[in-house]
């Protein structure tokens, strides 16, 4: 499926009133995991939806993405999780101890054209299936630009381009983990996050006593279901579990 991406499709000046929204558009695709779509406006993720998605070192950005993974495929997406940064050794133990069982498909491309390459042969093989791909992560992707594979702050800015423009061209959902540094500030551009439509943060909490080292799982822009969810999550070994939340969604 490819839905219309490029301004010029629709010609300048246009009415309003004749612009047609794509029904893929107007859907809504449950996570399974009722905090996460809390933090997505409660209803989920909108097919076309690029999301960045940080994290204080430690706060359990991996963990959390493959638990995500683990339940979309088992309500019916397909989903591929591709990691650029850990072993697919690595990912398969963190999925044991999870006790994740659901089939999702892992991947160890760095390159983006090749990655996306694969994820078309998956979404064939799947048809009428909703696709999400996860990155792990952004600034370790390559876009092909060096021939020597040197990567640099307008390599992420690249490749994050070629992810958009694949999730906007067959309306499906891309999540990149983005790297952050140690006060916790996100690593690179800050043009990255006008890429993108969503930007979800997850933290440690430090300050309040009643929560404190509570995951904080929050969203600081969403396009499709507005910013300003937050969701504290205790860490156990098989996964998260939710304390409480402050949200306006009425979820």
């Amino acid at each position: 499926m490819k839905i219309k991406v490029k301004i010029d499709e629709i010609a300048f000046g246009t009415s309003i009133q004749d612009i047609k929204v794509p029904d893929v558009l107007k859907k809504r695709i449950s996570t399974g995991m009722d905090y996460f779509d809390c933090v997505l406006g409660g209803e989920g993720f909108t097919p076309s939806m690029v999301t960045l998605f940080t994290g204080t070192p430690g706060a359990g950005k991996t963990t959390m993405m493959l638990a995500l993974a683990n339940s979309l495929q088992g309500h019916g997406a397909q989903v591929v999780f591709n990691t650029a940064e850990e072993s697919l050794y690595q990912i398969k133990m963190t999925a044991n101890r999870l006790r994740l069982r659901h089939s999702f498909c892992v991947g160890g491309e760095t390159s983006v054209p090749a990655l996306l390459a694969g994820c078309d042969k998956i979404r064939e093989a799947h048809p009428g299936r909703s696709f999400f791909l996860v990155v792990d992560s952004l600034q370790c992707m390559s876009d092909g630009h060096f021939k020597n594979g040197r990567i640099t702050t307008a390599t992420a800015e690249r490749s994050l381009g070629l992810l958009t423009s694949y999730a906007k061209e067959h309306a499906v959902n891309v999540i990149v983990i983005g790297q952050v540094t140690k006060d916790g500030k996100m690593a690179g551009s800050n043009k990255l996050k006008h890429m993108v439509d969503s930007h979800i943060h997850l933290s440690v909490e430090s300050s309040d006593e009643d929560l404190k080292g509570c995951r904080v799982l929050e969203t600081q822009k969403n396009r499709f279901g507005g910013a300003g969810h937050v969701i504290f999550l205790r860490l156990r070994k098989n996964g998260f579990t939710e304390v409480a939340r402050i949200s306006d969604s009425g979820v």
